[in-house]
């Protein structure tokens, strides 16, 4: 069997088969090759097992205790390329198992050696904490099959228990870009030993206005070290992000970065303003996992409020969310408690929950990159998925520009409650109407990879990348002035860190 995809660059060089590699040179443009992020080149590469990529015996048996039997193509294509110490430049979308294919790579390079205090010997920088502890979940249990230590370095975590951790020793970190910052900031964290770096999702870290923090990260890593940079797009930022920081990648691109999953159903349902919210409670009230789009956390709390009064178990997530209220909203809907999760944009990436077979844009998506990013969440892995988009009279012509610059074909059907075509699309049924009771828990829950290590413990808050601009990725609480490394956490947690170095403007605060 064979699979084909998309490839750029593939072409061999002196770095293929060598782990060992030069320092690279770093001019302030080039370093990556003119046409590496082309598309139209076409590889046929034949399926592989995990065995024969060359993987450890121990993560072999991880993975087939884990039930991970054969790898996705992205696996395939990449998997090689990364063992050989190539930096490796990766297209695609959410759902096609990059994480393991820069994981298992990052983790078999690191067998076999041993973390300094406080210098990590690799690192996967995410946007997200949300990604974060789901990347975390993959990779801890197969760090461990090959004693190596997996943590993560997430803001809305206490700092000192993540500082604690870094001062044991950690091979693996994932972190998101503010709180990295602040533990180099702190001297609880040394860049110098990552000679293994992944950027994953780089694409939302250029949109939530990462790219700076991002840099000067990798500036403080060794020169030689291998970078694996994943993306569903490989323009403007990113482009130059990997032009600055990779020598002579290898391209393998997986998706592209239009809509083309065959398994995933697009609709347009065009509502009447009287009748969108008895749409939204009926489609609420079908059986199966949804995830419902808003552009704004008031819309989402006061959406989710109404869904619960009329008999739908819904639960909100937005950046206004402490972290440890916003990892028990994921366990309720990840162990089917919730079966609705209504939220902003902060859910649009790096969350993987099994089975979600809808997504409801209730309010349009900002433009055609948040559609797929949203619709990402559903037909995960070879699933299939319902997407559908509901528009007002005045919406139509926005959403239709927006859907084709996605590449989505979508279905448009006028529906009104109750109507025999809505519970076709959507299995839109008729609520209990009894209100929902808050679900009583016998004790605190943690979960995610933050929790294993250092994710518990007293909330801090939560302002990361709070709401939108128009409806896209929110800004959060990041103040004016030139982005950079933060100078004091948030709600004065940071009280007695250094000041920010004078020059440098004010201080711009991610809280991710």
């Amino acid at each position: 069997m064979t699979v084909t995809f998309n490839s750029g660059h593939s072409s061999t060089s002196a770095h293929a088969g060598r782990p060992d590699r030069k320092p690279r040179q770093r001019p302030a443009t080039g370093g990556g090759g003119e046409g590496m992020l082309r598309d139209d080149a076409v590889e046929t590469v034949a399926t592989k097992t995990f065995a024969q990529l060359g993987l450890p015996e121990e993560l072999l048996r991880a993975l087939a205790e884990a039930g991970i039997n054969s790898p996705f193509p992205i696996q395939s294509a990449t998997i090689p390329d990364a063992l050989a110490g190539r930096d490796v430049l990766g297209r695609a979308q959410t759902g096609s198992g990059k994480t393991l294919a820069f994981g298992l790579a990052m983790l078999a390079r690191l067998n076999g050696g041993r973390a300094r205090p406080k210098r990590p010997r690799a690192l996967v920088l995410v946007p997200t904490r949300e990604l974060a502890m789901q990347v975390a979940d993959s990779l801890t249990p197969l760090a461990k099959s090959l004693g190596l230590w997996c943590r993560t370095a997430v803001g809305g975590m206490a700092f000192t228990r993540q500082a604690d951790a870094l001062s044991r020793g950690v091979d693996l970190l994932i972190a998101t870009p503010g709180r990295l910052s602040d533990h180099v900031r702190q001297g609880t964290a040394s860049l110098g030993d990552c000679n293994f770096i992944a950027l994953d999702e780089a694409d939302q870290m250029a949109d939530m206005g990462f790219m700076p923090q991002v840099r000067e990260i990798l500036d403080l890593t060794p020169p030689g070290g291998q970078r694996l940079l994943f993306s569903a797009t490989l323009d403007g930022d990113v482009n130059r992000l990997v032009k600055q920081y990779l020598t002579d990648p290898v391209t393998h691109s997986v998706a592209p970065s239009t809509a083309s999953v065959d398994t995933m159903d697009h609709h347009v349902l065009q509502v009447s303003h009287q009748d969108k919210q008895d749409i939204i409670t009926q489609i609420g009230a079908r059986e199966g996992r949804t995830i419902m789009f808003v552009r704004t956390k008031h819309h989402v709390d006061r959406l989710t409020e109404r869904l619960r009064e009329q008999g739908v178990h819904a639960a909100a997530l937005h950046g206004g969310k402490t972290q440890g209220q916003r990892n028990r909203v994921l366990a309720d809907f990840k162990e089917g408690h919730t079966p609705v999760l209504v939220a902003t944009d902060v859910a649009a990436r790096g969350i993987h929950v099994d089975n979600i077979s809808l997504v409801l844009h209730v309010d349009p998506a900002a433009d055609h990159k948040d559609y797929l990013h949203r619709a990402g969440r559903t037909a995960r892995a070879g699933a299939s998925g319902v997407v559908v988009t509901l528009v007002t009279h005045d919406q139509r012509r926005t959403v239709r520009r927006m859907t084709d610059r996605a590449g989505v074909r979508a279905e448009t059907t006028m529906v009104r409650p109750g109507d025999d075509e809505l519970s076709r699309i959507t299995g839109a049924q008729a609520p209990s109407g009894e209100p929902v009771i808050e679900r009583r828990r016998e004790s605190p829950r943690r979960s995610g990879g933050s929790g294993r290590g250092y994710g518990g413990g007293r909330e801090r808050g939560d302002r990361s990348y709070g709401e939108s601009r128009g409806g896209g990725y929110g800004q959060g609480s990041r103040e004016g002035g030139r982005p950079g490394y933060a100078g004091r956490s948030r709600n004065g947690a940071g009280a007695g860190r250094p000041q920010r170095p004078a020059g440098r403007g004010p201080r711009r605060s991610y809280d991710s």
